[in-house]
């Protein structure tokens, strides 16, 4: 089985379910360069991809996994939507209160 042919911004699965997405390509160095979903990045020449055992794959739904974030870290209580509490920043610059 070989790889499919790479291009920027598609995703990938690894057999083991790991994904990656293709970041960079150079085609003068014939190299390849992915991230990881939990961040990490590594380059593969043309050669070692077409060895790689991957299938396409839909992106995440969970953007966090390469920005190493944790779900209390997006500053929000997804249990409790602000409601009426919410402020408008852009009001007080623009004089509504």
């Amino acid at each position: 089985m070989t790889s499919p042919t790479p291009k920027v911004g598609d995703w990938y699965q690894t057999l083991e379910g790991a994904t990656l997405e293709v970041v960079a390509m150079d085609p003068d160095d014939m190299t390849i360069e992915i991230q990881y979903f939990d961040g990490a990045i590594e380059e593969y020449d043309q050669e070692t991809w077409e060895e790689l055992e991957l299938r396409p794959a839909e992106p995440p739904e969970d953007w966090s996994g390469s920005l190493d974030l944790m779900p209390e870290d997006y500053g929000v209580d997804q249990d409790h939507p602000a409601g009426e509490q919410h402020a408008d920043p852009l009001g007080e610059i623009e004089g509504e209160e």
